[in-house]
């Protein structure tokens, strides 16, 4: 299994360091992520229309992210940036007493993110945005309830950041793609809550799931009004289809 998990990395180019060993529920992760990027990246070459800048101001580098489905492409490109950087954070400089339980499942949550981000970069290949420039430091990196709701505030972010983004797109290879990605992110959504508040009905609370049991989607613009608060540079959505 090992050996074809190794494959799988190199075909998706998401070969960065294992930091643990490789558990069913991870190479079956990982089998959607490579088959997620295979689809993505075929269908990015044949999407020329799209283009994305950046500009230097005042107070840092505004990067557009583009229009049609490579601009969204792009905006989820931004928010798996953001929590990748996020989570490697939190791993680099684990909170006070941070149990072992609470250590494995942030590692876990950081490969995906990582593979999420990876995966994105190189389908977009020439029209990916730049490297992002995060900015923690709102968030207490010691303090467990800081980093576990900053945690929960991304992933229900980003959870809903697909839902609302996936009746933009309209080539449907890229829903294909987003849906295996989403439902990777709604994990991490559950397990987070679980362990902010366990043994409660909150790992979907009426705060994210409406009445018909749907996850919530929100728009760019409310998704970046949040987002864009931890990372520095300016982020222009201004032509990602409505």
């Amino acid at each position: 299994m090992s050996k074809k998990f190794d494959e799988l990395k190199v075909a998706a180019g998401l070969d960065f360091p294992a930091t643990r060993a490789i558990s069913r529920r991870n190479f079956l992760m990982w089998t959607g992520v490579a088959t997620a990027s295979g689809i993505m990246i075929a269908s990015c070459k044949k999407d020329s229309t799209t283009s994305t800048t950046t500009s230097t101001t005042g107070t840092g580098t505004t990067v557009n992210l583009g229009s049609g489905d490579t601009g969204i492409l792009n905006y989820a490109y931004a928010l798996e940036q953001l929590e990748a950087a996020f989570y490697i954070q939190v791993l680099d400089t684990p909170y006070a007493n941070i149990s072992s339980t609470e250590r494995d499942i942030l590692t876990d949550i950081r490969a995906h993110e990582i593979a999420h981000r990876e995966f994105f970069k190189k389908a977009l290949g020439a029209g990916a945005i730049i490297g992002l420039t995060p900015d923690f430091s709102s968030i207490n990196f010691n303090d467990r309830a800081s980093v576990l709701n900053t945690a929960k505030a991304f992933e229900d972010l980003g959870v809903s950041a697909y839902n609302g983004a996936g009746a933009l797109l309209k080539d449907k290879s890229y829903l294909l793609a987003a849906g295996k990605i989403v439902s990777v992110e709604a994990r991490h959504a559950a397990a987070i809550r679980d362990l902010l508040m366990p043994n409660t009905s909150n790992f979907a609370g009426s705060d994210v799931i409406d009445g018909n049991g749907l996850d919530k989607a929100n728009t760019p613009a409310t998704v970046l009004a949040t987002a864009g608060t931890y990372v520095k540079n300016k982020i222009d959505f201004s032509n990602l289809p409505k």
